[in-house]
């Protein structure tokens, strides 16, 4: 049985300030963005290549803002990422290397925390290219 996984609901505060945080800072593409009623509005962003998506809104979610810790993706190249998210003013950790990767850093708006990971070269095949451009 194949499982996707293609929807994570993260808890925001205020919505256009998160949507505006994650599209032009991120560089998540904007995919929807659609009010239902006065309680609900829901707000659709996919990182770039990304088969995943999350949203944003209103009455989307009983998690309280800012309580995601964690959310991790795969990056090519993590001092490219970083070079990249620092240059559009996101407030991004110094590339941390490690055994099982290079790790890069950030939080929105509300605290919700992210993490890009750039896999190390024996992980080929695992899930992302693994490639280390710098190797």
């Amino acid at each position: 049985m194949d499982m996707k996984l293609e929807l994570v609901m993260v808890p925001v505060t205020d919505v256009d300030r998160s949507k505006s945080f994650y599209v032009d800072r991120v560089g998540f593409v904007a995919d929807h963005d659609q009010t239902v009623s006065d309680d609900v509005r829901f707000v659709q962003l996919t990182p770039p290549g990304s088969a995943c998506s999350i949203a944003i809104g209103k009455g989307l979610t009983g998690m309280s803002p800012g309580s995601l810790d964690n959310l991790q993706m795969v990056v090519v190249d993590a001092a490219a990422a970083h070079a990249e998210l620092a240059g559009r003013g996101v407030d991004v950790s110094d590339v941390d290397d490690q055994p099982w990767g290079r790790f890069v850093r950030f939080a929105d708006p509300d605290g919700n925390r992210w993490t890009l990971q750039q896999l190390p070269a024996w992980s080929r095949g695992a899930g992302g290219s693994g490639e280390n451009p710098d190797a």
